[in-house]
């Protein structure tokens, strides 16, 4: 898949997350502590962002994920909440969130 598809492909999925489409946990498990405690105030427990703003986080590559928080971080990612945030959270709990996010399946509906 070409980078133009895969963006094309992550546009639909956020624009569907965003308009209200169900999304809902792959994983059978709990949702990880962090996320309840500092991830769903912005980005929603099910990964929908809930304040203007804040990225849909449903169904974004693992990979990604991990990549950004430690980015955040390490501070050569800058966000003034994101950076604080991040500096709170261990590799384990980087993993744990990132793994939550990208197991939820997003469906998808394209305008008829």
């Amino acid at each position: 898949m070409d980078a133009s598809t895969r963006a094309a492909l992550a546009l639909r999925l956020l624009l569907g997350a965003a308009c209200g489409l169900p999304v809902s946990p792959a994983l059978g498990g709990e949702v990880p502590a962090k996320v309840r405690t500092l991830c769903q105030t912005c980005h929603g427990e099910n990964g929908v962002a809930v304040l203007p703003g804040a990225a849909n986080l449903a169904g974004q590559q693992k990979e990604y994920l991990v990549q950004q928080l430690r980015a955040y971080r390490s501070g050569s990612r800058r966000s003034e909440q994101m950076s604080i945030i991040a500096k709170t959270l261990t590799d384990g709990e980087i993993e744990n969130v990132a793994e939550w996010y990208s197991a939820i399946k997003v469906t998808v509906e394209v305008p008829k």
